[in-house]
């Protein structure tokens, strides 16, 4: 049997990494996350996930930067349906709750007031060029287009792990999640509408 090239052995441990640190950041935050179960779980050691990564800290940042790109990606902003948006949103969070405690974990332990990130402005850039043309050409109500965008994304958090009354889950039956779906799409329009 040939060994796989070092580059696509080394790009699976990254991955392996990734997805370990994932699952410990979300469940323990930054304080509680143990290096130990993080290199055990994805069957590497300490020096290799220093040397992708530097130290604890800074594997945290990597892996809060992408999942908040992945649900950029995943869940592009429609500007001229905040309300779709919205249900996209809560089904994104149904199918990865982790993403949800990993900023709950950053606004905790990092960040307790302002943007959740430092460069919040590369993140938010185009989700806020969005909503301004669409109130430009009369599709959503004025005002601060930071503020609407806040607005619609914590409405969508309603049910989500973040919520301090009720977090659905992706093992509730579609019965229970289509009427929170719709009546989320029906609020955010109400709120949204010029």
């Amino acid at each position: 049997m040939v060994a796989a090239p070092a580059t696509a052995r080394g790009a699976a441990t990254r991955q392996r990494i990734v997805e370990a640190a994932t699952a410990e950041f979300a469940q323990y935050g930054i304080a509680g996350a143990r290096v130990e179960r993080i290199v055990t779980a994805a069957r590497t050691n300490k020096a290799q996930l220093y040397a992708y990564f530097g130290d604890k800290n800074a594997l945290f940042d990597a892996i809060f930067m992408a999942s908040l790109e992945r649900i950029m990606n995943v869940v592009p902003i429609d500007s001229a349906d905040l309300a779709d948006w919205a249900v996209r949103l809560y089904d994104e969070y149904l199918r990865r709750p982790d993403l949800i405690r990993l900023a709950t974990w950053a606004r905790l332990e990092r960040r307790p007031t302002g943007h959740l990130v430092e460069d919040a402005n590369r993140l938010d850039a185009g989700k806020l060029a969005q909503i301004t043309d669409a109130q430009r050409h009369g599709l959503v109500r004025d005002g601060d287009p930071f503020d609407l965008m806040a607005m619609v994304i914590a409405m969508s958090m309603a049910w989500s792990p973040v919520s301090s009354v009720y977090s659905a889950s992706a093992d509730e039956p579609d019965s229970a999640h289509e009427p929170r779906r719709a009546f989320l799409r029906e609020s955010v329009a109400r709120v949204c509408a010029p």
